[in-house]
């Protein structure tokens, strides 16, 4: 038997290793008093009560983590997967949609911290306009740009994303909404990360473009405008997808039987007059480096 914060725990690996761990099972699922101190000794990296869970103690560090990384307090009783209040506060539990107590929890490696290790600001790109504009073909030209530069990039291209997270979502108003939102929220991610996220996809819709503006930080949502005419992109036709829409075989095709808003307040308008999706990129670079997110 193994006393930590007052707690006898048994089964536990003898103090006397070097390593010692504990799992659930080894613990039992017990009960907790109202409050635990785990400091410098024992982290919960997990619900205790959730099979798997585990916490290891490396020479009063909690794997790799020092004592003001992983020093915190547990004041609550466990059950079920969730934290029960036991008459403290436990801090502010929310609820989110259809997510109820839930809680976001901070790290002390954030968005700072991790620009600095990638020396460049995350931010969002969103490159957008009628099928068959330029839009990937800019954005891969914008993403090898930014990769001879030794910056990380990573583009989020709508048929890309069909292939996998969007997968279940078809072209309906409310599938199209879907898939912008979904998007957005990664991107959000990416650019939290410290990525430069360049974002490719039609998204027709003004509101949709907006609401994935309102989630990022003033400055961080950069949309790209292919102003290119819709003659010029159906004369392209490098899918084959105008002819079926002419054609009725696909319904509600952006530009043909489903509108097209144009960005009223964009950063960056490309225009067709000729340039090549390099020359086209070279004028997104350009606006990174005036606005400072190629460094740190």
């Amino acid at each position: 038997m193994v006393a930590i914060g007052g707690i006898s725990l048994p089964r536990f690996v003898a103090p006397s290793l070097h390593r010692q761990s504990f799992s659930p099972p080894a613990i039992g699922f017990a009960r907790f008093p109202n409050r635990i101190s785990y400091r410098s000794t024992v982290a919960l990296l997990d619900e205790v009560e959730k099979t798997g869970s585990r916490a290891a103690i490396v020479n009063r560090k909690v794997d790799g983590l020092v004592k003001s990384d992983c020093e915190t307090d547990f004041d609550a009783t466990l059950g079920n997967g969730h934290a029960r209040n036991s008459g403290k506060i436990l801090g502010v539990l929310s609820t989110v949609g259809n997510s109820t107590n839930i809680k976001w929890h901070e790290c002390s490696v954030g968005k700072i911290e991790r620009q600095s290790l990638l020396e460049q600001k995350g931010c969002v790109i969103w490159i957008t306009g009628l099928s068959g504009s330029g839009k990937s073909c800019v954005a891969c030209a914008l993403n090898q740009i930014l990769y001879k530069m030794g910056k990380l990039a990573y583009i989020l291209d709508g048929d890309n994303v069909r292939h996998g997270l969007n997968r279940d979502l078809g072209f309906k108003a409310e599938d199209r909404a879907e898939n912008i939102k979904r998007i957005g929220e990664v991107a959000k991610l990416f650019a939290h990360a410290g990525v430069i996220c360049i974002a490719s996809l039609i998204s027709p819709y003004r509101r949709d473009r907006d609401a994935c503006r309102a989630i990022l930080p003033d400055g961080y949502f950069i949309e790209v405008f292919m102003d290119v005419p819709l003659e010029v992109c159906e004369a392209r036709d490098a899918k084959g997808l105008y002819k079926l829409a002419r054609a009725g075989k696909i319904k509600g095709f952006t530009g043909i039987d489903d509108p097209y808003e144009v960005p009223l307040n964009c950063e960056i308008v490309l225009k067709n007059n000729g340039g090549s999706p390099c020359e086209m990129a070279e004028k997104v670079m350009s606006y990174l480096e005036q606005k400072g997110f190629l460094q740190a």
